[in-house]
């Protein structure tokens, strides 16, 4: 089963090529045992080669939404009052510890990708103990 390391994008193409042709090999079989282990391997250089970033919170939370046909009102018990979730979603206020926990709990999505917040658009800050609504 003459298999070498992919080292270069040429050894990339050709292993990926002759996986195509053993795409219908059966398992258990020689053929499959071998596409077994160069799939094994193109996965290793692609991830080595073309890393791939973690989507960010609101992406992960706004994807498993649409994949659950999910509400905003079926997040208010992970992430709490209404007001908060749009917050959350349109990336004013960053996920507590509390709120990743919850939606990793009750939506199974990857703690990695809760973990991973990014700040876009203005950051909005409040002094202690006012509201929006103090000052004009």
């Amino acid at each position: 089963m003459d298999i070498r390391p992919i080292k270069t994008e040429a050894d990339y193409r050709e292993t990926l090529r002759e996986i195509e042709t053993l795409m219908t090999a059966e398992p258990g079989t020689d053929a499959g045992d071998r596409l077994d282990v160069l799939v094994t391997l193109v996965e290793a250089y692609e991830r080595k080669h073309f890393p791939m970033d973690l989507p960010d919170a609101v992406e992960a939370i706004k994807f498993r939404m649409e994949q659950q046909g999910l509400t905003v009102d079926d997040l208010v018990p992970a992430i709490g009052r209404k007001n908060r979730v749009y917050e959350i979603l349109a990336r004013r206020r960053p996920l507590t510890v509390r709120m990743i926990q919850a939606l990793h709990k009750e939506f199974n999505i990857p703690a990695e990708s809760l973990l991973n917040q990014r700040r876009r658009g203005p950051v909005v800050t409040e002094p202690a103990g006012q509201g929006r609504g103090g000052r004009g």
